[in-house]
């Protein structure tokens, strides 16, 4: 069924309970996650971090790489999650935090799978949020928070051409082989090569780190390599490789929020 984000309301959902458990069924087909920069350091040390760029909207954005390919979530074994780590915007669901009018506010996918009679309430029978929704909405207002102190750290990071394309280059077990582009990191050399000033500013606004906490997080194609073993057809070998934003072949696969 269609994911269908509606703003939370309290008359129109007030008999509306969530499932609390331990499955993300819902993320199986999700290759990409939304990275916040306050999890950086936790995501870095589990899975790859990379930046993609919305052509359309002419904006970076920093995602988590959860799979080689699209549809593809190697974190997933049936409903359970692989790891110590899980990205916000996996746990957040089904809530998400998004304009509404001059503000933000609460959406619910009245179509999630975790909308059930035996869950938690989300309102009080005086209509007031419930403990649970209490506590969902601190954490969304915490996400909320970092994405906007992570779409400055974008930004600054463009600012100062940091970017470069990057190429991964696949070799599965039955012999197929593939390119996934479309994604990039941090350039070391022009990092190193920049004025002390613009790295104090770094330092101080607290990007410093979460650039360092990128360029160590692509360590964990590896994982991802070792995580296909799980599957039907596990990746035998990977190079990555710099490569230019012009000099990239058609017709490869190209990573997509």
């Amino acid at each position: 069924m269609a994911i269908n984000f509606v703003p939370l309301d309290k008359e129109k959902h007030k008999d509306l309970k969530v499932a609390v458990n331990s499955s993300f069924s819902f993320a199986k087909n999700t290759h990409l996650a939304a990275a916040s920069i306050r999890e950086f350091a936790q995501l870095a040390s589990t899975m790859p971090l990379v930046f993609i760029e919305d052509t359309n909207a002419k904006r970076h954005h920093v995602v988590t790489m959860l799979g080689m390919e699209q549809g593809q979530n190697l974190f997933l074994a049936g409903e359970s999650w692989k790891g110590p780590h899980i990205p916000m915007n996996i746990l957040r669901y089904p809530f998400d935090v998004r304009p509404d009018g001059d503000k933000l506010g609460v959406f619910i996918d009245e179509n999630s799978d975790l909308i059930s009679d035996e869950g938690q309430a989300l309102f009080t029978a005086e209509g007031e949020a419930s403990e649970f929704l209490a506590s969902r909405q601190k954490f969304l207002a915490d996400l909320a928070n970092s994405e906007m102190l992570t779409q400055r750290f974008v930004a600054k990071v463009v600012e100062l051409d940091l970017l470069d394309p990057i190429q991964i280059r696949l070799t599965y077990q039955d012999g197929k082989q593939r390119n996934v582009t479309g994604m990039m990191s941090i350039n070391e050399k022009k990092l190193l090569e920049l004025p002390e000033e613009q790295v104090l500013e770094l330092h101080k606004a607290g990007f410093l780190g979460a650039i360092y906490a990128v360029m160590m997080s692509i360590g964990q194609l590896n994982r991802l390599v070792e995580l296909s073993n799980d599957t039907e057809n596990p990746i035998r070998s990977m190079q990555l490789s710099a490569v230019s934003a012009q000099a990239q072949p058609s017709g490869e696969e190209t990573p997509s929020a």
